[in-house]
C-alpha cells in the first residue's frame, strides 16, 4: 500500500484526474458572497456549488467557519464548499481573511466525507489566494488531517 501523499499538478482543479468518485475543495468565506477566485472557475462550469451555498448562507443552518457542505455536481464529482475565510479583505491590522483553525475542522469533514464515498481528494491551492494563507501552513494542515488519515491530496496549479 502506498503512502498517503500531495502530489502537486499543473492543471485545472475543476477537472480532476483519475478513476471514480472525486471531491473538489475549495475555500469560502463566511459571509455569504461569492464572485471573485476559484468559485468563478467552479461557476462556469456548474451551478450547482454556488447555488447550494446561497441556500446555505440564506437558511443560516449551521452556516459558520469550519463547517462544509457537500454538494454533488456530476454522478462522480462532488465539490467541498468550506468555510475558511472570515470575510473578504484584509483587517486593518493587515491580517489576511484566511482562517486557518477553520480549514483544519472543515478537512476533517472531508476527511470523513472522502472516507464514507471513496473519493479521490482534488483541490487548487486552498486558502492562499484571495483568502491571503501561507500554503506551508495549509500544507501542515493537510498533512494532519487528510495525509494522516491515508488519504492522498492531488493539488493543481494553473499556469
Amino acid at each position: 500500500m502506498l503512502s498517503a501523499s500531495i502530489q502537486y499538478l499543473i492543471g485545472d482543479a475543476t477537472n480532476p484526474i483519475g478513476e471514480g468518485k472525486k471531491l473538489i475543495v475549495h475555500i469560502c468565506n463566511g459571509v455569504g458572497t461569492w464572485g471573485a477566485g476559484f468559485v468563478l472557475a467552479l461557476s462556469k462550469k456548474w451551478q450547482e456549488p454556488e447555488r447550494e451555498y446561497r441556500a446555505w448562507y440564506k437558511s443560516g443552518n449551521d452556516f459558520a467557519l469550519g463547517k462544509t457542505q457537500f454538494v454533488r455536481v456530476e454522478d462522480n464529482i462532488f465539490v467541498a464548499n468550506l468555510i475558511g475565510q472570515s470575510g473578504i479583505r484584509r483587517q486593518k491590522s493587515g491580517s489576511p481573511p484566511v482562517r486557518y483553525a477553520a480549514i483544519e475542522t472543515g478537512l476533517i469533514e472531508v476527511a470523513r466525507f472522502t472516507n464514507s464515498h471513496r473519493a479521490s481528494i482534488h483541490m487548487p491551492r486552498i486558502g492562499c489566494g484571495l483568502a491571503g494563507g501561507d500554503w506551508q501552513i495549509i500544507e501542515k494542515i493537510i498533512d494532519r488531517t487528510l495525509l494522516a488519515e491515508g488519504l492522498s491530496v492531488t493539488v493543481y496549479d494553473l499556469v
